[in-house]
């Protein structure tokens, strides 16, 4: 299909849908205005926004899709009604020939299926925009799953990335909401997010990092990843079983501790983010089971793991400090946080922002913390910092949205979970430990090495700066010498300075023999004197 009739199937797609009454427009030209006036010949649509949102998007494709699903994990920007809808996107489609998945798989692995694996099933066990998933078992016995990147996605991907563009750049220009949503930001965040889902070999290595990082960990399983046959567009790790984690009544019938299992799934969040700073950003239900094994000492297992997150050292600090202080309603704390950390620029008024967090804040902890949403409440905050100039900030954006996951996973398993019973102690002994002498002396051991390496070369590197210094100073001087006279004013009060400290040594010279018998105080009016003097003139 060309690209102008791509188009025309888009328009055609917001007439139906009446996606123009999302815009507000009453401030952009009368061309632009008289433009969206052609979309009344389309029938009212009387479906809520959001719905009318979410059905475009399935009816445009797979592409369109996902890009529903990373909207529906900004909801510093997008509406709430309209992220609960995005939510419910399902990325489903239709499976591509079973020969063209077996051609790709021994292309990249060089060799047949039947060479390569003890069995292979053809039919698909999972269909997505991006990729599909079959069933195979290993030589040595080991299930496993084998997922290929669909054929021709790259070219699909650019063409329908590119029309997003066009309407994200008119969006932009012409709508007072599209100013705000920043749609040309977004869309050029989904086409990194999403070409970053076609290399599996990232994946590959995201699921390496995690499973290490949890290898003596009950709380949560990464599958392992084979990579002999790991290629950039295939990918074979582990096949695992577990219980989809929105099957309630599977979890029930087999009496799964239900509190302990939400949370745990707080408590796995806090340590990728501050223990292990790399963090699974995909933990949607789709994404998240629930091991068959001990259900009274329940477990996860997560799968998909091509986006990850991680925060700097400072970030994580700040982010800690900033929710403590949230949760204790200490709002100068966060504002004054906010303004150390960079997040909102140093001239911020901390009294007006202080102000402007607790109007957006009070009203959540009038509430039992069973009821406050956690998620909700950082992107209050964030949202607030926003309009005092804080740029987004991509690492911020996938914490939030990953917590948000888990927060509405944890109440959906026990609606009672009070994330702070979880949360607050575990910030509270993390900021301890990062500063005691024990984790400080493993930083300088760990250091240690580069700077024993580097000691050799700082006499030379000070010399050399010494120099650099030396003449950047001598160059300045001949640049700002004036061959021109001084100032008869300027002179004048040279030669009276100079006046003034010849008088002074004179006398100095003169009373210097009885200097022993004059009192210190009596020095030091002389000298308070001169200061004076030489000031005056």
């Amino acid at each position: 299909m060309s690209s102008l009739l791509r188009l025309l199937q888009i328009i055609h797609c917001i007439g139906r849908y009446r996606l123009d009454c999302l815009l507000e427009a009453k401030y952009a030209p009368l061309s632009v205005r008289l433009l969206l006036l052609a979309f009344h010949l389309y029938p009212e649509n009387k479906d809520a926004r959001g719905k009318r949102l979410r059905y475009a998007l399935e009816e445009l494709g797979p592409i369109f899709v996902k890009f529903g699903q990373l909207l529906s994990t900004r909801p510093d920007l997008i509406p709430s009604d309209i992220v609960e809808e995005l939510n419910q996107l399902q990325d489903n489609v239709a499976p591509f020939n079973n020969d063209v998945f077996r051609g790709l798989v021994e292309h990249a692995l060089g060799d047949s299926v039947e060479n390569l694996f003890l069995s292979y099933d053809h039919q698909p066990l999972a269909s997505a925009s991006v990729a599909q998933v079959h069933t195979a078992i290993l030589k040595d016995g080991t299930d496993v799953i084998i997922k290929a990147v669909r054929p021709g996605i790259e070219k699909i991907i650019e063409k329908d990335i590119g029309l997003l563009h066009l309407i994200a750049t008119f969006v932009e220009q012409f709508s007072h909401q599209g100013k705000r949503l920043k749609p040309v930001e977004i869309i050029a965040d989904y086409r990194l997010t999403i070409f970053d889902e076609l290399n599996l070999n990232k994946e590959a290595a995201n699921a390496s990092q995690l499973r290490r990082n949890f290898s003596n960990s009950n709380m949560l399983y990464i599958p392992e990843i084979y990579w002999d046959y790991t290629r950039e567009n295939v990918i074979v790790m582990e096949r695992i079983y577990g219980i989809p984690v929105t099957n309630m009544a599977e979890l029930k019938a087999q009496d799964t501790d239900l509190k302990l299992l939400a949370e745990r799934g707080v408590e796995v969040f806090f340590t990728q983010v501050f223990d292990h700073n790399f963090f699974h950003a995909d933990m949607h239900p789709g994404n998240v089971f629930v091991s068959y094994d001990d259900p009274r000492q329940p477990s996860y297992i997560a799968v998909d793991m091509a986006i990850v997150g991680s925060l700097t050292r400072e970030d994580q600090y700040y982010l800690a400090r900033n929710l403590i202080a949230m949760f204790r309603r200490d709002y100068r704390q966060v504002a004054e946080l906010h303004v150390l950390s960079g997040w909102v620029p140093k001239h911020t008024s901390i009294s007006g922002f202080e102000s402007a967090i607790r109007t957006v804040c009070e009203p959540l902890f009038e509430k039992p913390l069973k009821d406050i949403s956690f998620g909700q409440a950082l992107i209050n905050l964030f949202k607030t910092a926003q309009r005092f100039d804080m740029p987004i900030q991509p690492q911020l954006v996938l914490l939030q949205k990953t917590l948000l996951n888990i927060e509405g996973l944890g109440r959906q398993l026990y609606p009672e979970l009070n994330l702070w019973d979880t949360a607050h102690p575990y910030l509270e002994k993390w900021i301890k430990t990062r500063y005691h002498p024990k984790t400080i002396g493993a930083e300088l051991r760990y250091y240690a090495p580069d700077w024993l390496e580097k000691l050799p070369q700082i006499p030379y590197e000070l010399v050399n700066t010494l120099e650099s210094v030396k003449q950047l100073a001598q160059s300045s001087i001949e640049k700002n010498k004036q061959p021109s006279v001084p100032a008869p004013q300027t002179k004048r009060k040279k030669y009276q300075r100079i006046s003034a400290l010849v008088l002074f040594s004179i006398g100095m010279s003169l009373i210097w023999p009885q200097l022993h018998e004059i009192s210190p105080s009596t020095i030091g009016g002389w000298l308070i004197v001169l200061s004076a003097v030489l000031l005056a003139v």
